[in-house]
């Protein structure tokens, strides 16, 4: 024997006693019969009753089994038991375990224990290299409070992670959970969801296509077209976050509240939500549109508010800083507005100004009241001013303290004034050719409109009335006192509500030239 060949010959030797190192055997602890059966095959041993085995540090138990203790594998029968570590301990009925490969399967009522948790199926592969149990046949998940079902999975004994796909369902008190695939921290009792998911709580649906669910603290993160609702609302955003033990959500992006219940749409960019106290907020570039067939009304502002009852039915929309509305037949502006669902009622405060038609409207504040999708009547309180265009430079002006304005098919028809009445009016003939101008006072006056011009002025006690020629007429005599124009401000359709307000754009009979009165 050369130097060469004793050296090789002693390394392979070398390499196999480190293999046999590396691969040990399974020992049999314990079996009321273990006897050799060449007509099993060969380097086979059949163990029968009360049969214990050990591979390392992981001990199988079973009734009965068929052992190579060469290839270190063995089928198992029988209350199979294998005992992983001190929190995991996996049954079946039947096993087949391949030593080298570190691999169990198990079959027929399989059921893996850690601590708390308790997995069910039919047939699982155990690899002890990973600590990770796989299924796919169809699986079932218990602990303390939840239950989940899938097709496919498999779980992590080391991290106590769940991996779920194909027709998941996690179903606990107070919802269930429908996913393609989702991922459960059974430690921390957290589902994190991959593709499209439903949650169904008890008085509302979730929807997102990623996300989490905190089944212990009730909290849910929602991201990719997340959805909420519920009979009156629905709710969507980039990204949702909603705590169900205190009644508390925000939402980022693109978010929208629709309330079906009463035809409302906000939207924003921000938002946050309050159930328990029955409010919520919208805001960066928040607008509410509440919708109809004949015509909808746009509201924007800074900030809008929402207030419901304990039903979850809105009550009040409320829009506060730099407010602006659109609707065809009435444009507004204010500092801040309320609308009451249940009356249809509109509230404008803090300097608030009203285009209906021709007319603007200004007062301390002005209540408009709607019915059926219409404007009813309007309510304005103190310093009222209502101004309409007859010319590029003179305008139609009824003031006094209070007014109440009264509307057919959306067109104020009659106004009544109460308290420090006063009027200027420019009289024209059937031509529109210009008579004289008219100034009045009384403490009260019904005024009457047709189309917009005036038909009729009733006064009511002690009126003063006198009709003037044009030339008559100073540049101080044309306004009332307070006069001011804000057709500049007038918000021109539903994307002009988003203008700054005090940014001011040509009046629209400034800028055509045209005489608002007779359209020459």
């Amino acid at each position: 024997m050369n130097l060469r060949f004793a050296l090789t010959y002693f390394i392979v030797i070398l390499a196999t006693s480190l293999f046999a190192q590396q691969k040990p055997r399974v020992y049999v602890d314990a079996a009321d019969l273990q006897e050799y059966d060449e007509s099993l095959g060969k380097d086979i041993e059949r163990l029968i009753g009360n049969v214990v085995m050990r591979h390392e540090s992981t001990v199988f138990y079973c009734d009965s089994a068929y052992l190579n203790s060469k290839s270190r594998d063995f089928e198992a029968f029988g209350h199979v038991h294998i005992h992983v570590n001190d929190t995991v301990d996996v049954y079946g009925n039947r096993m087949l375990y391949t030593g080298n490969d570190r691999l169990a399967n198990l079959y027929d009522s399989v059921k893996l224990i850690d601590n708390k948790t308790t997995l069910r199926t039919q047939h699982l592969i155990f690899n002890r290299n990973t600590n990770i149990a796989f299924y796919d046949v169809g699986g079932k998940i218990v602990n303390e409070e939840n239950t989940l079902t899938s097709k496919r999975g498999h779980y992590n004994t080391n991290t106590k992670i769940f991996y779920f796909r194909k027709d998941v369902v996690l179903i606990n008190p107070d919802s269930e959970t429908y996913s393609d695939t989702l991922i459960y921290n059974t430690d921390t009792k957290v589902a994190y969801f991959r593709g499209p998911t439903v949650i169904r709580g008890n008085e509302s649906i979730i929807y997102c296509e990623d996300g989490l669910y905190d089944t212990e603290n009730d909290f849910s993160k929602l991201t990719k077209r997340p959805r909420i609702s519920n009979a009156e609302q629905i709710i969507t955003a980039d990204s949702l976050y909603y705590n169900n033990s205190t009644s508390y959500g925000r939402a980022f992006g693109n978010v929208q509240i629709d309330d079906t219940l009463h035809s409302v749409i906000i939207r924003g960019k921000k938002g946050e939500i309050w159930d328990a106290r029955g409010l919520s907020y919208i805001t960066e570039r928040a607008v509410a549109v509440s919708y109809d067939d004949k015509d909808s009304l746009f509201i924007h502002g800074d900030t809008l508010w929402m207030n419901y009852d304990k039903d979850r039915k809105a009550k009040k929309l409320m829009a506060y800083y730099k407010v602006r509305m659109y609707k065809k037949d009435l444009q507004a502006k204010c500092d801040s507005m309320i609308y009451t669902m249940n009356d249809s009622t509109i509230r404008f405060m803090n300097e608030p100004v009203l285009w209906s038609g021709k007319n603007q409207l200004t007062a301390d504040s002005i209540n408009v009241i709607a019915s059926g999708g219409q404007i009813d009547s309007l309510i304005m309180f103190n310093s009222s001013f209502i101004v309409s265009r007859d010319t590029l430079d003179t305008f139609n002006q009824i003031k006094g303290k209070n007014m109440t304005g009264y509307f057919v098919d959306n067109e104020l028809t009659r106004i009544v004034v109460d308290g420090n009445a006063q009027t200027i009016y420019w009289i024209r003939d059937e031509d529109k050719e210009l008579i004289g101008v008219d100034f009045s006072e009384a403490s009260n006056m019904v005024i009457r409109l047709k189309d917009n011009e005036l038909q009729t002025i009733n006064y009511k006690m002690s009126p003063v009335e006198k009709m003037h020629p044009r030339k008559e007429v100073s540049k101080e005599m044309e306004r009332l006192k307070n006069f001011v124009w804000f057709g500049e401000l007038r918000p021109r359709n539903k994307y002009d509500i988003f203008r700054d307000p005090e940014k001011k754009i040509p009046d629209e009979d400034e800028k055509s030239g045209n005489d608002q009165s007779n359209g020459k």
